[in-house]
């Protein structure tokens, strides 16, 4: 969806300070609001993609005012509400369970199509404006780039949020010149790469 949240590519938000010897959590809650989405994604009541989109569905003021946590425990507040009548039954995790609740799972999909590109294609980035969730950054869409790299088949973010599936999809690293993004006043040199879907690529 187009939302303030895709910011690649955006100015006007200020320098990015890095922390020295940043804390994993600043505060206990924070801990506790990690724990408590780890322990919803291993029940299976939403997954990776449904919490991203249930961040990029928060209100424009609310998402550039809160912090990390703060958007994970609107995230959560969310979904919990949205879903309430899956959790009708709890699950008991114990001290048995960490290593399978933190263990992230994989993506990967068995193909069952040949891939449309290969490595080295000039593919042009769709212009999609999608009212749900996608992972192609806005400020490719419409852009020029090489494939660099064709990785296999990945449940697709897109259709998951739709309630459509995983509907496996081939995935590209696509690499993009600074200019083509921003004209000549790119920094110079610049290259971005790109994981990207392929129903949001067209040959160029």
């Amino acid at each position: 969806m187009d939302g303030v949240h895709d910011l690649g590519g955006m100015d006007g938000f200020g320098a990015v300070h890095v922390e020295p010897d940043e804390p994993v959590f600043h505060q206990d809650w924070e801990g506790r609001v990690y724990a408590l989405n780890t322990a919803m994604g291993a029940r299976g009541v939403w997954n990776i993609d449904v919490g991203r989109f249930a961040i990029e569905s928060l209100p424009p003021l609310t998402y550039v005012t809160s912090t990390y946590y703060e958007l994970w425990l609107a995230k959560l507040e969310r979904l919990l509400t949205e879903r309430a009548a899956v959790l009708g039954q709890g699950t008991t995790f114990t001290v048995d369970d960490v290593g399978r609740v933190l263990t992230r799972g994989t993506y990967v999909r068995p193909a069952t199509s040949t891939p449309r590109f290969a490595t080295g294609d000039r593919v042009r980035a769709r212009n999609l404006h999608p009212r749900g969730h996608t992972r192609l950054p806005r400020y490719v869409r419409g852009h020029v780039g090489v494939v660099q790299d064709v990785h296999r088949p990945n449940v697709f973010p897109d259709s998951v949020v739709r309630g459509d599936g995983e509907q496996p999809q081939w995935l590209y690293t696509v690499s993009f010149e600074g200019t083509e993004l921003w004209g000549e006043d790119a920094e110079p040199d610049t290259t971005v790469a790109v994981n990207a879907f392929e129903p949001y690529l067209d040959q160029a």
